[in-house]
């Protein structure tokens, strides 16, 4: 696998075929070019840190950096650092001109390397994407396409085919992600080159929405964000073009759950209240609701986390004879109790918080390894909090075994960042120990 470029400046920089010591006289060189002759004052490990995130480049560095990468100074002013650098990457809107556009270049980015980028869609741009999905309708498709038509038989293979893959246990699912691309580019190539009725179109649409979501999720754990929200754009695009509003509803519910798990809590309320205002299903709203407080809560925000929590519980509990939809088919009360827990984690209530994540692992079908490692590093997290040491090592330890053997690059991060609340419990047996393979992930 190709390293994973972390950085925008990074992203940036590759582009252009730099080495950090070719940016540094880079800058120096523009800096010679300003009327006054400046000195820029950076050197080699100052790159470093501001690729690493340790330092943030005063304002006359960045605006050395615009002259590098002929970024106007205006657009420094209005995204901030390290928004403005090259390399963003805007959503493609929800239109139905855009559902095969937006599936090959997820597909092109997932082939290669020199396009994976760095960074998940910016607040504007989710908010906005957010909005386009909640109030436009899906346009009728066109009349069948000239070429080969696409015929029940093939489409009900395709669907089952695709049912299977994402019926795997976590384990294994790290072996079909190629062949889960692969279908993900047959449908693409069914729905651009392919004849088909208006109903096969529809089912054309949901089936690629629902691959890119898997697709999308599978980067998403090895910690390839940007990719993983190329990925989930396109199923959003393709879900509205199927009519499939409770699908739009989770991904917008993916693109907050990404935000909320890289720090970005406040990005994350705005899709899940348009994804609310759509989505109909009990057990959709359940998942919704919980998720948008567990950014209330990251956001410090008690009150409306709890209402939230209380409108989540109760959406669980709601009886209807229609399943839950396959994207959250999965939600239950362990997940319910977890989330609720990681809530109160979050809100500095440790101990609340231990019972709430102590009952949903119990809960927890054995089949979702992952999402058990996942909650076991909560787990861990609070027994930290509550200084129960040894507990934690043991935990962390366990999720740690899982991540690695599933390959869950997202959970071995989370592991990661455990590291700083142990360093203080070095002289605890097993600390030492643990810190070093924590080092090497």
């Amino acid at each position: 696998m190709a390293e994973l470029i972390t950085h925008p400046l990074a992203y940036a920089r590759a582009q252009k075929g730099w080495s950090q010591s070719d940016l540094v006289e880079q800058l120096r060189r523009a800096a010679a070019r300003r009327p006054q002759g400046l000195r820029t004052g950076a050197d080699k490990s100052a790159v470093s840190r501001w690729e690493n995130g340790r330092k943030t480049p005063h304002l006359e560095s960045q605006l050395l950096l615009a002259d590098v990468f002929g970024v106007p100074y205006e657009e420094v002013a209005q995204f901030g650092w390290p928004h403005w650098l090259p390399g963003r990457h805007e959503p493609f809107p929800v239109a139905a001109g855009h559902t095969v556009t937006s599936l090959r270049n997820a597909l092109r980015a997932a082939m290669d390397p020199r396009r994976r980028t760095f960074m998940a869609f910016g607040a504007f741009a989710l908010a906005g994407l957010a909005a386009q999905w909640a109030e436009l309708e899906p346009e009728r498709l066109d009349a069948a396409l000239d070429g080969k038509r696409v015929d029940g038989p093939l489409l009900d293979w395709l669907e089952e085919t695709s049912r299977t893959l994402n019926a795997l246990p976590t384990e294994q699912r790290q072996r079909t992600a190629r062949l889960m691309d692969a279908q993900l580019a047959t449908v693409t190539d069914l729905i651009d080159e392919g004849n088909y009725s208006s109903t096969t179109g529809l089912r054309l649409h949901r089936l690629a929405a629902s691959l890119a979501v898997t697709c999308g999720w599978y980067r998403f754990d090895q910690g390839e964000h940007h990719l993983a929200g190329q990925l989930w754009n396109a199923a959003l695009v393709n879900a509205h073009a199927g009519r499939d509003r409770d699908l739009g509803a989770g991904i917008l519910s993916d693109f907050a759950y990404q935000a909320i798990w890289q720090n970005r809590p406040g990005d994350a309320i705005a899709p899940l209240t348009q994804a609310l205002s759509r989505a109909a299903h009990p057990t959709a709203r359940s998942l919704l609701y919980l998720r948008r407080a567990r950014g209330h809560a990251a956001l410090g925000d008690p009150n409306a986390c709890h209402r939230d929590l209380a409108s989540a519980e109760t959406a669980l509990l709601t009886d209807t004879p229609d399943p839950a939809p396959a994207w959250c088919v999965w939600m239950g009360p362990a997940d319910l109790a977890v989330d609720s827990g990681q809530c109160l984690l979050d809100l500095g209530r440790a101990t609340e918080a231990l019972g709430r994540i102590d009952e949903g692992i119990g809960l927890l079908p054995e089949a979702r390894a992952k999402t058990r490692a996942v909650f076991q590093l909560s787990q861990a997290r609070g027994l930290l909090m509550a200084r129960e040491v040894e507990q934690a090592l043991k935990t962390t330890g366990a999720a740690l075994d899982v991540a690695t053997r599933i390959g869950a690059q997202r959970c071995a991060i989370q592991a990661k960042e455990l590291a700083p609340a142990f360093r203080p419990h070095r002289q605890v047996e097993g600390v030492p120990e643990l810190l070093v393979r924590l080092a090497a992930v």
